[in-house]
């Protein structure tokens, strides 16, 4: 394979693929709660991607079994899975609560780890601490949501952190051995195409061991969606192969051993401004990148320099 594929790390690391199931702890966000803000993120709505076994009332246990049950009928032979804990922010609590919640999804027979998605501003040295004292016995795999390398973009989109800090977070985390994992959303408004692959040498930069990235999707009835009506030409719209082609030139520039767990993303059309890519799906997106990547011949890291 001419990328570094996070699914295959799993299968070459655990002899298996390792199927994320979501959990809803009922958590928030500083940029919602007012701790920081009240508007969240411009881009945001997370009804989403929020799958429909998730609720923030149910039971941990009871949201891990109906994850469970809703994946084995794509991957039938699934036997383990990874709790992710995705929507909001989720560290964002005292750690007596969150060693209450990681320890009940750890605690499910077919749970063999967890993945605690977060704010880079929603961590600390205690929070840290726990996470790396369950990582000596189960997977901890932790992603922040960084979204861009740029401050001013971070403001734009009402982030409520600077890169600095999400600097500090990834480091303090990988220090104590977690894998570290983040997310990017590649055509934010102001974000050039230019910009955006100088942005690449920055995340190299970054001790992490896993990035994700998604297109920048208009969700309807977000902030951002009137930002694109007003200022249509502050937007980098990518058709798909035009996508295909930039995230080509992006991974070429990417550090070899970053795994990348995935470069595109899918929203319910019913969330979305428009949907001009159509009705594809990741499974197809993966194809059309290893095809570009074959008739290119290139592979990511091509242009890494130290």
């Amino acid at each position: 394979m001419r990328y570094n594929s996070y699914v295959g790390y799993f299968k070459r690391v655990y002899g298996e693929r390792l199927q994320k199931v979501v959990i809803d702890a009922g958590f928030t966000c500083p940029n919602r709660d007012g701790s920081v803000g009240r508007s969240g993120c411009t881009y945001c709505d997370n009804r989403a991607f929020h799958p429909g076994y998730t609720s923030p009332g149910m039971p941990i246990a009871t949201q891990i079994d109906e994850g469970i049950k809703f994946h084995r009928v794509r991957y039938r032979n699934a036997s383990h899975f990874l709790a992710y804990f995705q929507p909001y922010s989720n560290t964002y609590a005292d750690v007596t609560r969150l060693e209450s919640l990681y320890t009940q999804a750890l605690s499910h027979p077919d749970v063999v780890g967890i993945v605690v998605g977060t704010r880079p501003d929603c961590v600390d040295g205690q929070k840290l601490d726990l996470l790396q004292s369950l990582s000596k016995e189960h997977i901890v795999i932790v992603e922040y949501g960084i979204e861009s390398v740029y401050d001013d973009t971070l403001r734009r989109i009402n982030r409520g952190h600077d890169f600095q800090m999400a600097v500090n977070a990834v480091r303090m985390t990988a220090q104590r051995g977690i894998q570290t994992g983040a997310h990017f959303i590649l055509g934010l408004p102001g974000e050039s195409k230019e910009r955006m692959l100088a942005s690449a040498s920055i995340i190299n930069s970054l001790p992490l061991h896993s990035v994700k990235f998604h297109q920048l999707q208009i969700v309807k009835g977000t902030k951002m969606e009137k930002e694109y009506a007003d200022h249509p030409e502050d937007f980098e719209n990518f058709t798909l192969e035009g996508y295909i082609d930039f995230f080509v030139d992006f991974l070429e520039r990417l550090r070899p051993d970053l795994y990348i767990e995935r470069f595109a993303g899918e929203v319910p059309p019913r969330f979305l401004n428009s949907s001009p890519w159509g009705l594809i799906r990741n499974v197809e997106l993966l194809r059309l990148l290893e095809k570009r990547l074959e008739e290119r011949d290139t592979e990511q890291g091509r242009l890494y320099k130290i």
